[in-house]
């Protein structure tokens, strides 16, 4: 009966909480990543070249590592509602100045600031998950708030293809313009509603019980009292090697993620998609492909109770993807296959690797060590988007600086393997239970 108790308890917070924190980070995916599919219109409207386009889209994480750790750890002190409040407000207005660009100068600035506003939002929500859910659930949790990410190219895909399709010249405006008006209209709304809806934490909740409260209260104290030898300070946390090891592997991940999230476009119309709106829809149908495949090895990690292999195999083969797609020059077919089994892959590591670091990681280090390894992992977003728009404008080809970029990751799952214990991947396993 209380397993049961337990159960209706965290399946309660999941649907408060979840489908909104979802939703928000649908809308930071789709304004993050949105500059890949203008860039098929706005090089030639601002007459540059891939290199300017690499750099902007990487000088983005610049700016996000830069706010990422004294954002949540501003976020323990003030609260998950006003720091939302300012992240999302924030991003979205900058996200509708950049359809004011005129030259790569406004460009480079605007995706600075973009990232030093959306600085935080990630490991803040990571941060928030483990106020709310113990680890049996949390992992569970985790999986469901990052299928933003294959859920943002599913809607950014198509919705992107067709405003600029179809929104072209209208009051003047190009597409890429109006792109950018209209999807940062809703992380400003968005950041308005979470600061009314959500509450800072269970004892904040007025729709929870006393003794639910409690409950969460007394099962989260029970975690950490059983997991020995985590880290319980952001000092000690900047002192434990495993933290930079997890940032070395997060920062060989994070460069496949955004190369796929942003030159898929690229890659597609390469090999010969011709219109922006069929880009858009194959781009989507790739995300509903990963989206699946990214539930399917989640439940079959849960199921074997097994982290550290299928996060490896599945970094292995997006890595040999990556390397492939050299072959694929002009097949839509096969270019549009690897492009999908790698995403499927790196969306799974995605949804896999947090619960490690979650696992090492206690009280503020809990708040600034996950910040501290999505920082420094993040700064791949910085380095490999640059290096693939130079290295393409300095050699004519897109594919070496890919399959630079799936060495990169193959390197980043050996040192999973090597490197991290066995006890750190395992700890968040322990009877795991379905909301």
């Amino acid at each position: 009966m209380q397993d049961a108790a337990h159960s209706r308890l965290y399946g309660r917070i999941a649907w408060r909480l979840i489908p909104f924190l979802l939703a928000c980070y649908t809308v930071a995916i789709i304004d993050r990543f949105n500059i890949g599919f203008a860039k098929l219109q706005f090089l030639h409207d601002l007459n540059i070249d891939d290199a300017v386009f690499g750099l902007a889209a990487g000088i983005f994480s610049v700016g996000y590592v830069a706010l990422e750790v004294p954002s949540n750890l501003l976020l323990v002190k003030v609260g998950v509602r006003k720091t939302l409040l300012r992240i999302m407000v924030l991003w979205g207005t900058v996200t509708v100045l950049l359809a004011l660009v005129q030259n790569q100068y406004h460009l480079y600035l605007l995706r600075f600031l973009l990232g030093a506003a959306e600085g935080g939002f990630f490991p803040g929500i990571l941060y928030y998950l483990t106020l709310w859910f113990p680890d049996r659930v949390r992992g569970r949790m985790t999986s469901l708030f990052v299928m933003a990410v294959p859920l943002g190219g599913v809607i950014a895909g198509p919705l992107s293809g067709l405003i600029m399709d179809h929104m072209q010249g209208v009051h003047g405006l190009h597409g890429w313009q109006w792109l950018f008006v209209l999807e940062g209209v809703p992380a400003v709304l968005l950041g308005v509603a979470a600061y009314l809806y959500l509450a800072d934490d269970p004892q904040a909740a007025s729709w929870l019980s006393a003794d639910e409260q409690r409950q969460i209260a007394s099962d989260l104290a029970r975690d950490r009292a059983a997991v020995p030898g985590t880290t319980s300070s952001f000092a000690a946390a900047l002192r434990e090697p495993r933290v930079y090891l997890l940032s070395f592997i997060y920062f060989a991940f994070f460069c496949s993620l955004n190369t796929i999230l942003l030159w898929t476009p690229t890659l597609l119309k390469r090999v010969g998609v011709a219109t922006t709106t069929e880009i858009g829809w194959l781009s989507g149908a790739i995300s509903v492909v990963s989206a699946i495949g990214m539930v399917a090895i989640g439940y079959s990690s849960d199921r074997t109770r097994e982290r550290r292999w299928h996060v490896v195999c599945c970094g292995l083969v997006a890595a040999a993807c990556f390397i492939a797609l050299q072959a694929a020059q002009g097949s839509i077919l096969l270019t549009v296959t690897l492009l999908a089994i790698a995403s499927i892959g790196i969306f799974a590591i995605l949804s896999l690797f947090w619960t490690i670091p979650n696992a090492m990681l206690d009280g503020s280090a809990a708040a600034g060590g996950i910040a501290l390894i999505s920082a420094i992992g993040s700064f791949g977003g910085a380095v490999c988007p640059a290096l693939i728009g130079w290295m393409n404008v300095a050699t004519g080809s897109i594919y070496a600086p890919l399959a630079l970029v799936g060495a990169v990751l193959g390197v980043g799952m050996l040192t999973l393997i090597v490197c991290v214990p066995r006890a750190a991947h395992e700890v968040t396993l322990a009877e795991p239970s379905r909301p």
